[in-house]
């Protein structure tokens, strides 16, 4: 694929490959291995805006960051905007330089509370939070899906009223909220919207390799791809797409331990490895054994010693 940079309000990428926020796994470890392999722009996960006005402690510290960060974006979620807003403001999210705003997260117990992908219902509401958001100073974007289903692609209409809200980049994910994680993937919707607004768009669905991103930004016209599940399997596809060489995958695994162990000690980073290690074997050689011995791992010693019998593809 073709790497650019992109001018997002103010702030300009080194390139258009981005990582997107990742439940459970985008937290500043995985954030700082991303940007480490040239990633263009990693997101936090998605964090609750009350939690935040509420100074939720698991909340706050999802908003971790490292020097690797040379723009900080972070993705909050909720509906009224007033509170959108003034979490914005506030100092828990005064180090980031982006916000986004997520209306893609197709969770019940997100979707039922009328947050993520449930606010593609109502276009007016998503042009109310983005505007409230903007009027704080903060460069704001926006994460979507197509729409709630099928019969309800709204995704034009969203994409035009945040445009106009001040939004300075939008993400599509090329699903709606019923496909969840199917194999369905629209490409004609995107282009829809790439074709509806003059900010840039990223495509965001099922980019596994290089033929992928090509594929995605031929269909669409997008300005750039966003990893999910490709970068927690194999976060190096984002040196492969912008072109650089193939680096170290265990010293990029081993980096990822250390600075977790640095924060949380070596058993509790140990524990909170066990699944993103279990995605990072899934695809050496031998990969069943030693994703079980992974998920079982209680030391940061153990974790080392897997990834030293570990067999990476070169």
């Amino acid at each position: 694929m073709k790497s650019k940079c992109l001018q997002i309000g103010r702030l300009k990428t080194k390139n258009n490959v981005f990582v997107a926020p990742l439940a459970g796994f985008s937290d500043f470890a995985f954030r700082n291995v991303c940007y480490s392999l040239g990633a263009g722009l990693s997101f936090t996960e998605m964090v609750s805006a009350k939690g935040i006005l509420y100074d939720n402690k698991n909340t706050l510290d999802l908003l971790r960051t490292t020097d690797a960060e040379y723009i900080k974006a972070a993705q909050i979620f909720g509906s009224d905007p007033k509170i959108m807003a003034e979490v914005c403001k506030g100092e828990a999210l005064s180090k980031f330089d982006i916000i986004d705003i997520d209306m893609g997260c197709p969770v019940p117990k997100v979707f039922n509370n009328g947050e993520g992908s449930a606010l593609l219902r109502d276009p007016i509401l998503c042009e109310k939070i983005v505007s409230a958001c903007v009027e704080t100073g903060k460069t704001v974007t926006v994460k979507m899906r197509l729409g709630v289903s099928k019969n309800e692609i709204t995704a034009v209409e969203v994409a035009k009223r945040v445009e106009g809200a001040g939004a300075s980049l939008i993400t599509v994910h090329a699903r709606t909220r019923e496909d969840y994680y199917g194999p369905n993937i629209d490409y004609v919707s995107v282009k829809k919207v790439v074709e509806s607004v003059k900010i840039p768009v990223i495509f965001n669905g099922s980019v596994f390799s290089v033929e992928d991103a090509d594929n995605a930004l031929n269909k669409t016209g997008a300005a750039g791809v966003m990893l999910a599940r490709g970068a927690m399997t194999t976060p190096w596809l984002i040196n492969e797409l912008i072109g650089g060489l193939m680096p170290d995958k265990k010293a990029i695994i081993k980096r990822h331990i250390e600075l977790e162990s640095n924060v949380y000690g070596e058993t509790f980073a140990a524990i909170k490895l066990r699944k993103q290690m279990s995605f990072y074997l899934k695809n050496c050689r031998g990969a069943k054994a030693l994703r079980v011995r992974a998920i079982a791992a209680s030391s940061v010693k153990e974790l080392y010693e897997i990834i030293d019998q570990a067999e990476f593809d070169v």
